[in-house]
């Protein structure tokens, strides 16, 4: 599973600076979600040697009252999910009161702690991190967030020891992986129920990690599938009395172990910012997605049209996802929920081949061309797939660098509806096709600088 690294300090040190250059965001990936304040955010993290996920704390303060508690006990929490955590410091304001505070408070709870002493930018590192060897909890790593220094010092330590891999072993193959997400009450454990229960040919609850996350193996209509719930352990003896348990790091834990992510909404609220943050986590993780909005036989036949455009302009950034309405305690729409699965799954992964790739492309391009840059079109020449779950498509130009955001994904949506890549994100990427020999003359074959002589010395006999 991916590890969790958490960022933690007193006020104003810096902590969401460096968030932002761990997830390589400007608080873009950022999910406020039900049971967290405002200052505990996540996200994954897209800087160093593997992934990772870094969460975002408010600032540990000493006697806290008020919202200042509340954001001591969200700190507290995110300390005791992380597996470590980087402690920072501000390296200008040398060792305060409150950071001997908060030492200690790491000490107590035995986590496995690493010292950074932000700001250093300027100070020579030696006298940067000085003044925090009294807080005895190591040697100070010296950076500069804001600037960019002594961040692979920084990663290579904060991810020593860690790697990753999906899934446990046994039901790494088991077919499908499936996530179920959303906020607590919106039917998720009903839907998980429903899915593992009369059609049910197999299901076993297999342990996978110390966050007790659940892979439950299980076979519909022939087909094999493996179910990472999110909603917390649950005994065999209890599969019909499943207690909802709500945790972010391990929905997002559970969305990087997935193939498919079906998210659930509750039909009798509106979509919440919530739902958009998590969702779009999900999109931008790249995995297939599927939105299931529940309890829909419980809603008046003159508010459903209502319903629905409130989702289309609430989530219009997902306009790749199928919407399924269904009601996961009579089973009303789950058949063709797990359908879409399959569908999802299918395009997530398909083969596309690179003739097929460029002949869509430039037909695209024919419909619509690259616009002018400085007065030269930018130029496509040709696409060929570059990955998979999510489906890359890697296209070869000149001047890529310059290609607007809309129109890459005016392309996208060229590529999906074409390839009828249904339920995932298509990912369009860019590479330059400049000559790779501009400006290096030593780097002509010998060939090819007798040929330049030869026609250099034709030149000049004509001049003559």
């Amino acid at each position: 599973m991916l590890p969790v690294i958490a960022l933690v300090g007193r006020p104003n040190v810096g902590k969401s600076t460096l968030f932002n250059v761990l997830t390589r965001s400007r608080d873009a990936l950022v999910a406020d979600l039900p049971g967290l304040t405002r200052d505990r955010n996540y996200g994954y993290g897209r800087l160093g040697p593997i992934p990772y996920l870094v969460v975002d704390t408010g600032g540990l303060v000493v006697n806290a009252e008020g919202i200042e508690e509340l954001m001591a006990k969200q700190t507290l929490r995110a300390i005791e999910e992380a597996d470590r955590v980087l402690f920072l410091l501000d390296a200008r304001e040398g060792c305060a009161h409150s950071d001997h505070f908060i030492a200690q408070t790491l000490r107590k709870l035995g986590k496995d702690v690493v010292l950074v002493a932000n700001k250093s930018e300027g100070i020579d590192s030696a006298t940067a991190g000085a003044d925090f060897h009294q807080l005895g909890l190591g040697e100070p790593l010296t950076i500069s967030a804001a600037h960019g220094d002594g961040m692979k010092a920084l990663l290579d330590c904060a991810l020593a020891g860690f790697t990753v891999a999906h899934g446990t072993g046994a039901v790494e193959e088991q077919g499908i992986r499936v996530a179920v997400i959303g906020r607590p009450n919106v039917g998720k454990s009903t839907l998980i129920n429903r899915l593992l229960g009369e059609d049910r040919l197999i299901a076993f609850d297999q342990p996978g990690t110390t966050r007790d996350a659940v892979f439950v193996p299980f076979e519909r209509d022939g087909r094999q599938y493996t179910l990472i719930d999110t909603a917390g352990v649950r005994r065999r003896s209890r599969v019909e009395e499943a207690i909802e348990k709500f945790s972010i790091v391990k929905t997002l834990q559970a969305v990087d172990d997935a193939h498919v992510v079906i998210g659930v909404i509750d039909a009798h609220d509106t979509v919440a910012e919530q739902d958009a943050s998590l969702f779009g986590l999900v999109a931008e993780r790249g995995r297939a997605l599927l939105i299931a909005v529940n309890k829909w036989d419980g809603i008046p036949m003159d508010k459903r049209n209502e319903i629905r455009t409130g989702i289309d302009l609430r989530l219009p950034f997902l306009d790749f996802a199928p919407v399924h309405f269904i009601s996961a305690l009579h089973g009303t729409g789950v058949g063709e929920l797990m359908r879409d699965v399959g569908k999802a799954y299918a395009a997530s992964m398909r083969d596309l081949a690179t003739p097929d790739l460029t002949r869509v492309l430039e037909a695209a391009m024919q419909q619509h061309q690259p616009p002018l840059i400085r007065g030269r079109r930018i130029k496509l020449r040709y696409a060929h797939q570059g990955g998979k779950n999510p489906p890359i498509i890697v296209i070869h130009g000149n001047q890529v660098q310059h290609v607007p955001e809309a129109y890459k994904r005016y392309l996208s949506n060229v590529f999906r509806k074409h390839f009828h890549l249904e339920g995932t994100p298509v990912r369009v990427e860019f590479r330059s096709d400049e000559n790779p020999f501009k400006g290096k003359r030593n780097a002509l074959t010998p060939r090819q600088v007798q040929k330049r002589k030869r026609l250099m010395k034709k030149v000049k006999s004509r001049k003559g």
